[in-house]
């Protein structure tokens, strides 16, 4: 027995303690963070039994799985969704409040991520540039270049520009998306004078033709579409809207982890993947098309296979991964009329015309609002006359709910914290932001979409605020976990497991309840 304790004592003295969970020492070596653009949250239940044992249910059946995940927000779109996910907080701390907005100065719509001083490069000569400019919050990437002196390397892709940028934040060595027309890869001065050599040589390898021309059939053989050439149409419209362009992003990726050697440096490294494929078809046909079922079941299949790559690369051990979306959709209208449920398509030019005309009644015939984005109106100051910025914004909430919305938040209101203290009202607080010029965000009935055709997003409802959130990796407890999270809790729980500080304007919470028994602990092993 004595003997015994000798050497259980040696061995505590000698052999090394497991490595601990750390960007500093790079455990793990890559975190690699998914974002389904729209994808609800119930999709992972609906299809679950359809999905291999290595996609989806790599993260529902082997990792931590929040089945209750919701933006508490009322502004669900794509921009403001990526720059939630990686800042921790929602509008009223990053700033990201749409996909585009009034720009005063300018006089003109600007996107969310515009940026003239910093020129496209690999793309259409004279196109706008692009930047993370606007943002006002740090990302978990940027605390992680900070944390470790920038020795950790920071990448997003997607189709589009605002989904590369936003999540890759201030600091990332590189946002690449592609030119909308060819679907070459491109970027901005921003992370470069020029396009690295790899990037270049992909594209001048043709890479995106071979998905043009292809049909795109289901598990049964049936054709569900073809990326057929159209005179005028380019790829980010023909091939974007199938899973041809999610097998394309992961073709890309794989090039960018390989090339750019990621998670073999001194510090975990970081990758952002945004599949845009999802929202581009969502929109012209709904969620519950079977479209979307085949989408859902071609993405699990790439999963599984860029999942293959990673263990294949560096092993699943030395690699996070978490799976998240920055918005729902909401049903086709006519569908869920068919099931009795008051649904309907709003059309914004009738209601900014409806919003001028009652306007004009009292202050003479203008153009009071200028722009609309489903819910979301901005208004010309100088139409106003002398009218304080507060009283223009109410009179324009008001004739919003006389054309049939249920309530309206200007933004005077909202940036001195003025809203009902209910979840309604908490939602429009968070979708604050300083820019945009005046504006309001009318509440809309809830099933009611903009546009004749299709749907959308962008409203407070479940519909649009579920989506997934799931881990997979050495330090979480595999299980499905039904109490409350939100999407700023993804950035909190990295931040927090990486030992690197929360970004700057985070709100989230640390999902203890997820971690594995010893989280500060990696050692080596983990599910393969």
């Amino acid at each position: 027995m004595k003997r015994l304790l000798v050497l259980l004592l040696f061995f505590c003295i000698v052999v090394p303690p497991a490595a601990r969970a750390s960007a500093y020492n790079a455990h793990p070596r890559l975190v690699v963070i998914l974002v389904i653009d729209q994808f609800r949250g119930d999709y992972l239940e609906r299809y679950h039994d359809e999905f291999g044992a290595s996609g989806f249910r790599l993260f529902t059946d082997r990792g931590a799985y929040f089945t209750d995940c919701n933006y508490d927000y009322a502004n669900t779109y794509t921009a403001p969704g990526h720059a939630t996910l990686l800042t921790g907080a929602y509008s009223d701390g990053h700033g990201i409040f749409a996909n585009e907005w009034w720009d005063p100065a300018r006089k003109r719509q600007v996107t969310s991520v515009e940026d003239d001083s910093t020129p496209l490069v690999g793309g259409t000569a004279g196109a706008l540039g692009a930047s993370p400019h606007n943002l006002l919050a740090s990302t978990l990437g940027d605390e992680l270049k900070l944390a470790t002196h920038g020795k950790a390397r920071v990448f997003g892709i997607a189709l589009k520009d605002r989904a590369a940028i936003l999540p890759a934040g201030w600091s990332g060595d590189g946002a690449f998306w592609i030119d909308q027309k060819t679907g070459a890869w491109v970027s901005s001065t921003y992370y470069g004078a020029q396009l690295p050599e790899w990037v270049q040589q992909f594209n001048n390898s043709k890479a995106a033709d071979k998905y043009w021309d292809q049909e795109w059939t289901d598990a049964s053989g049936s054709v569900l579409g073809n990326t057929a050439r159209k005179p005028g149409v380019g790829f980010y419209e023909i091939v974007g809207g199938t899973p041809l362009a999610n097998d394309y992003e992961f073709e890309f990726a794989r090039e960018l982890i390989t090339n750019e050697k990621l998670g073999s440096g001194p510090a975990t490294d970081l990758l952002i993947i945004s599949l845009s494929a999802n929202d581009i078809l969502g929109h012209r046909v709904g969620p519950d098309a079977p479209e979307m079922h085949a989408m859902a079941l071609a993405l699990d299949r790439q999963i599984a296979e860029f999942a293959s790559f990673l263990a294949g690369h560096l092993g699943l051990a030395n690699v996070w991964m978490a799976l998240s979306a920055d918005h729902g959709v909401a049903p086709i209208p006519a569908e869920a009329r068919a099931l009795r449920i008051p649904a309907s398509a709003l059309d914004d030019g009738k209601l900014r015309a409806q919003v001028n005309q009652a306007l004009a009644g009292r202050m003479g015939k203008r153009e009071f609002v200028r722009s609309a984005d489903f819910g979301l109106f901005f208004l010309a100051p100088e139409a106003f006359g002398n009218t304080p910025e507060a009283a223009a914004e109410q009179a324009v909430g008001a004739a919003l709910v006389a054309a049939g919305m249920r309530g309206f938040f200007t933004k005077s209101q909202l940036a001195q914290g003025n809203a009902p203290a209910t979840a309604l009202g908490r939602k429009y607080l968070h979708s604050a932001s300083p820019y945009g010029g005046w504006w309001v965000m009318a509440v809309p009935p809830p099933f009611f979409v903009p546009g004749a055709r299709g749907t959308s997003h962008g409203a407070p409802y479940s519909y649009d605020t579920h989506v997934p959130l799931a881990f997979y990796g050495a330090a979480f407890r595999p299980g499905a976990y039904r109490g409350h999270s939100e999407p700023v809790d993804l950035a909190a729980t990295l931040a927090s497991l990486l030992g690197v500080n929360q970004p700057s304007s985070s709100i989230g919470r640390v999902l203890t309840e997820a971690l594995a028994s010893t989280p500060a602990e990696d050692t080596g092993g983990g599910a393969q």
